[in-house]
């Protein structure tokens, strides 16, 4: 582990820095090439760390991943270092690719289970190396965040899992990648950022969660016999019997339209049944950003709860993948396992 600035005031905020890969761990190099750059000497391409009030760490894994590989086993083991830290540090942030930036921020916030500390995600468009990056800006931004306390009751301001991007702070189980050209990456469509960055930052504290205090539990398991279903006018039965046939299968997040609508032909609907009848949950989810999931508002969604499709209300498609991981690795019975799939476990639905 690395110190990169130690504050004169040894009461001052201490953060652990995180980084996993991606983007904005990368320079430039003579040939004018990006490669990966080392990641201890983080403060010579950023020397304001230096000038921050805080006692700053920073841990990189073994071997950097690109976002695009990430798994669930990697998600467990960042989840276990910051279990291995959390009496050490006050905040953390880690440095991930944005691809699958809103996957990991989503899985964590439920590995994490009792968080009292900010855990918040942060990368970049542009390397830190080339000129016009947002990793300085962004990286500034997440370490305040993590450090922030609330003025009046001088307590953590945001004890979540959440994702910093372009000024905006986003619940982790509320965050989408919406952008591959632009600066604004990632946006919660269904729920309120939790902080705008300006000239100050400002915290919509109504909207951010604050639990009892309770023992952080670091979960350890995740179901991966999980897949998605996207549905669009056309798709066959060979497809879906296909993707609902998978051996393992455990449980499938279905991509509906509108509303959480479906075809009612008869052999859509059965094979619907037929993997409800081995035991594999059916989380329904919205295709659209915006809205939510009121499976019996028309007739296309009246037979899913009859056939025990569970409905997700706003949550997103990332959300449920790594909630249908979470919940199902718990090893649970029928009717648990149902109110969990049902219930806003970390902010991912609103009721």
């Amino acid at each position: 582990m690395a110190t990169l600035a130690d504050a004169a005031n040894t009461a001052a905020p201490r953060l652990l820095i995180i980084y996993t890969g991606g983007t904005v761990g990368m320079a430039v190099n003579r040939s004018g090439e990006l490669v990966p750059m080392q990641f201890g000497r983080l403060d010579r391409k950023m020397p304001e760390l230096a000038r921050l009030p805080f006692q700053l760490a920073l841990l990189s894994l073994p071997a950097p991943i690109d976002s695009s590989n990430v798994t669930p086993a990697d998600w467990l083991f960042l989840a276990q270092l910051i279990g291995r830290h959390y009496a050490d540090f006050d905040g953390f942030v880690v440095l991930h690719g944005t691809d699958t930036m809103a996957y990991s921020a989503a899985a964590l916030s439920y590995v994490l289970e009792h968080l009292g500390k900010p855990v918040v995600f942060t990368g970049a468009q542009v390397p830190v190396g080339v000129s016009r990056s947002d990793a300085q800006r962004n990286l500034v931004t997440a370490l305040e965040i993590a450090a922030a306390r609330h003025p009046r009751a001088h307590t953590v301001r945001v004890p979540e899992v959440c994702v910093f991007f372009n000024d905006v702070l986003i619940r982790g189980t509320r965050a989408k990648k919406v952008e591959s050209q632009q600066f604004a990456a990632f946006k919660s469509e269904n729920y309120p950022p939790l902080a705008r960055a300006g000239i100050s930052l400002e915290f919509d504290d109504k909207s951010i969660r604050l639990l009892p205090g309770a023992k952080l539990k670091v979960h350890s398991n995740l179901e991966t016999g999980v897949a998605v279903l996207r549905l669009f006018p056309g798709i066959t039965e060979a497809v879906v019997s296909a993707i609902l046939g998978i051996a393992g299968l455990r449980g499938c997040v279905l991509e509906t339209y509108g509303s959480g609508n479906a075809p009612t032909a008869p052999w859509f609907l059965q094979c619907l049944a037929n993997a409800r009848a081995r035991g594999v949950w059916l989380l329904n989810v919205s295709q659209c950003e915006e809205g939510r999931v009121v499976q019996g508002k028309y007739e296309t969604s009246a037979r899913f709860a009859e056939l025990g499709i569970v409905g997700g209300d706003d949550i997103t498609t990332e959300a449920a993948v790594t909630k249908l991981m979470f919940v199902l690795g718990l090893g649970l019975g029928e009717e648990r396992t149902r109110q969990l799939l049902m219930q806003d476990l970390r902010g991912e639905i609103t009721h």
